[in-house]
Parts: structure tokens; C-alpha cells; sequence
């Protein structure tokens, strides 16, 4: 990534000075030079004014049987400050975004 468009700030805070990319997560590369993603250094997303866990969607996406991992992140939102958006590793090869967001929405009126 080379930046935010028309956001210095933004890019700043999220680029280092050598052009790194901060995701805010932790982690560590061992002596074969494995990478380690162990923790997350904000472990809140602020939509609306309300405090998400990651970790919360994760655990009930987690719960869907054709879901075999997956990672939430907050990513900017203008309406909202931020949304959360989650990747997905499908244990089910024929699971579309469209069955993991009803089963979101499924679970969440429960």
C-alpha cells in the first residue's frame, strides 16, 4: 500500500518510516523464520460509539460448521468510525458471503 488517498495523517499513523504496514497485530517470526500472529495490540472496535470484540465475532463465526478459521479486524467506516470486517477460511468450499452473513444475522437475533 502506498498510502491513504488525499490523508497524510492517516497514512502516517498506519505506514512506517521504511514503508511497513501496521496491523496491529503481535506477534513474532521463530529461527526458521515462521511467522507468529499471537495477539492483537487494540482488542476493540468502535462502531457507532459502541466498544466490538473481535474475538466475539470470531468465536460465533467459529460456531458455523462450514467455517474452519477466521480473523476479525475494524477497518474505517465514514458513517461509522469503523465497521468490522471479517476474513473467513471455509472448511466448506461451497460457502458463499452471502451464507455466512445470514448466519451472522441468524445468530445475533437469537
Amino acid at each position: 500500500m502506498m498510502g491513504y488517498f488525499n490523508n497524510p495523517q492517516a497514512t502516517a499513523e498506519t505506514l512506517t518510516s521504511d514503508n511497513w504496514l501496521k496491523t496491529g497485530d503481535i506477534g513474532y517470526l521463530d529461527e526458521d523464520g515462521w511467522l507468529y500472529v499471537v495477539d492483537r495490540l487494540k482488542e476493540l472496535i468502535k462502531v457507532k460509539g459502541f466498544q466490538v470484540a473481535p474475538a466475539e465475532l470470531e468465536d460465533l463465526l467459529l460456531s458455523n460448521p462450514d467455517v474452519q478459521d477466521c480473523a476479525v479486524t475494524g477497518i474505517p467506516d465514514e458513517k461509522s468510525g469503523e465497521v468490522p470486517k471479517a476474513y473467513v477460511v471455509k472448511k466448506n468450499p461451497n460457502l458463499t458471503e452471502l451464507q455466512v452473513e445470514e448466519f451472522v444475522k441468524g445468530m445475533h437475533s437469537l
